[in-house]
């Protein structure tokens, strides 16, 4: 479970980065980035709930 962990610790930290440093001049663009990436975080979540509740039926 640690490395899943790892990931999305490095995840969350490129998500705060690219808001902090590297966002784009237009702004719809910048908020399309920002709904695609907040959107795999969230997919990257549903995974790790996913793999541990199969980790617990077993």
């Amino acid at each position: 479970m640690k490395p899943q962990l790892i990931i999305f610790g490095i995840l969350v930290a490129g998500y705060i980065t690219y808001n902090l440093f590297f966002q784009i001049a237009d702004d719809r663009t910048n908020t399309a980035v920002n709904i695609i990436y907040a959107s795999v975080i969230f997919g990257y979540i549903s995974f790790l709930a996913y793999s541990l509740l199969k980790k617990m039926k077993k």
